[in-house]
């Protein structure tokens, strides 16, 4: 079943396009005909205000994966996946106020250049190679699946021509315009986004309560699954291996939301393009309110399909049109999808210019940074060291395009993921607490050594696959399931973390005998003094976060 477009969705949904589009190469320009530098185009002349950093970093964020696979374990699972944005706001506090004045202060182009100035060329080219590999087999591709997937399921396009869609209108002004062009329309990006969400989610909450509003269709679903309305969930509960209870606020959500907010090129580079650390610190503190927001956005929607489609009287309600391509056991994903079929004439097209903004946004972001990756990390500094500014943003655009030949090739090849939002944080899981070991380790611990390093990222992996395929192989019917047992794989990351930390404080200390390594960061407090206004909101989310979870803790 394909959504029926009117003409007014498709003049919303037009109008959308030509806007990012206009804006997008607006801002690509070459100005007084001046070839754009590297980093005019790396860093958008570190030239962006807070607004824009914050917009820009919840348009980077938010992407197909969070509309169609948090939505999808919306349905699944219920409120409990919102800990992923409600920890992130709290986590953003601590990227904004002891990781970015570090950044910052280094000058940096790249995360992995950072990795050179603390430890070593070896370990930063190692690192480079993950993360262009992580962005291009996981990333790209993925949220090129999940947009594919909503557009195919909404429109009825073959997902192919959907796929090929997207790579085409994302490529159309971030290959040319660098990360200005990507920042600047991410503040359009934003405002479709909320406003197209929050639209489907008052509907939503609408067509539950049988047109008496939002509030009371929020007090029906709350009635109605009380059960996906519990923050932490206890052992017995299916979702548990997922998100294991109050694990997830003291264990393994840490080690995914720090790398992920601190560690990760195309999030942090948004804010290396800022025009100071404070105006740095100010966005991080708009899209750590916004975080707070997503998940009425992006979660409440997946709860209330629940609760329509296990509701006959709402379903005969529908008519028979609902039968069709309905969301399940096995097929949550397709919550987000279905409930668009449901919207009126304008606020389909509206929703559907959410949904868009979401995927472009994500992918124009990820280009941007593997693009940066491999042009600063792998080819100024092993294949043309002498390149000047302009074949080096040559070198730029062809690899972002080469990227996305590349994604765009192997994303139908993701068919028949459920939950794929909890898939891309399971499989990222395994490599993320190593490096986020060497990096804590590596800002906040001056005896961490180059040698540690490199092992810790190393033996990180096969630590995480013994925890992860251990126990359900040579463990398995040997009588040491109890020495071994299946854990979730959030506790395994955290695990993993723990244990690559220590091995690599006993090769520092072996090697160096107790000495600072050479390239140790000095650390003062001065470095780490924030403003009044970044305080004040730091502990305004904090409540937040508080009430928050003591109204939904079980």
């Amino acid at each position: 079943m394909a959504t029926e477009f009117g003409f007014i969705d498709y003049l919303v949904f037009s109008a959308y396009a030509v806007l990012i589009l206009g804006v997008g190469l607006w801002v690509s320009r070459e100005k007084d005909g001046q070839q754009k530098n590297a980093e005019d185009y790396f860093l958008a002349s570190k030239s962006l205000p807070w607004w824009a950093i914050g917009s820009s970093l919840i348009a980077a964020n938010i992407s197909a994966e969070q509309f169609i696979g948090m939505s999808g374990s919306g349905f699944a699972l219920g409120l409990a996946i919102a800990s992923y944005e409600w920890m992130a706001a709290f986590t953003l506090i601590i990227v904004g106020k002891y990781f970015l004045p570090i950044f910052i202060e280094k000058g940096i182009y790249t995360i992995p250049e950072f990795v050179e100035k603390r430890f070593s060329t070896n370990l930063k080219t190692i690192l480079a190679v993950f993360w262009i590999a992580l962005y291009v087999f996981v990333n790209l591709t993925t949220v090129l699946y999940l947009g594919g997937l909503a557009i195919e399921t909404i429109l009825g396009v073959d997902m192919m021509y959907a796929i090929i869609g997207l790579a085409l209108f994302s490529a159309a002004y971030s290959l040319y315009g660098g990360l200005s062009a990507v920042a600047w329309t991410d503040v359009i990006q934003v405002v479709f986004l909320v406003l197209g969400g929050l639209v489907t989610t008052y509907l939503a909450l609408n067509t539950v309560s049988n047109g008496a509003g939002m509030w009371q269709g929020l007090t029906t679903i709350y009635e109605a699954a009380p059960d996906r309305f519990v923050m932490i969930l206890d052992e017995a509960n299916p979702e548990y291996m997922n998100l294991p209870g109050i694990g997830v606020l003291v264990g393994g959500l840490w080690i995914a939301n720090i790398y992920y907010w601190g560690f990760n090129q195309y999030i942090i580079q948004r804010t290396l393009a800022a025009k100071s650390l404070r105006e740095a610190q100010k966005g991080i503190l708009l899209a750590g309110f916004l975080k707070l927001i997503i998940p009425f956005i992006v979660v409440v929607p997946g709860i209330a399909a629940y609760v329509i489609v296990n509701d006959p009287v709402i379903m005969a309600r529908l008519g028979a049109s609902a039968m069709e391509n309905l969301p399940g056991v096995g097929t949550a994903d397709r919550a987000y999808p279905w409930l668009l079929h449901f919207l009126p004439a304008g606020l389909k097209g509206l929703a559907f210019a959410a949904l868009a903004a979401a995927i472009v946004s994500s992918l124009a972001s990820m280009l941007n940074s593997t693009s940066t990756i491999f042009t600063m990390d792998i080819y100024k500094q092993y294949i043309n060291k002498e390149a000047n500014d302009r074949t080096t943003v040559n070198v730029g655009r062809l690899s972002a395009g080469v990227a996305l030949v590349i994604a765009v090739i192997m994303a139908p090849l993701l068919g028949g993921i459920d939950q794929a939002f909890q898939f891309i944080q399971e499989y990222t899981g395994i490599v993320s607490p190593g490096i986020l070991a060497v990096f804590i380790l590596g800002l906040f611990w001056k005896k961490t050594t180059n040698k540690a390093a490199i092992w810790g990222a190393l033996l990180s992996i096969p630590i995480a696959m013994f925890f992860k395929v251990g126990p359900k192989s040579w463990a398995e019917g040997s009588g040491m399931e109890s020495f071994f047992p299946t854990l979730p794989w959030m506790d395994q990351m955290g695990y993993t973390a723990v244990i690559t930390m220590i091995l690599i404080v006993i090769i520092s200390l072996t090697q160096n005998k107790g000495n600072d390594d050479a390239k140790g960061i000095p650390l003062t407090k001065e470095l780490f003094k924030t403003s009044p206004l970044f305080n004040v909101g730091a502990f305004a989310i904090m409540i937040i976060l508080v009430v928050l979870y003591a109204i939904f803790w079980k």
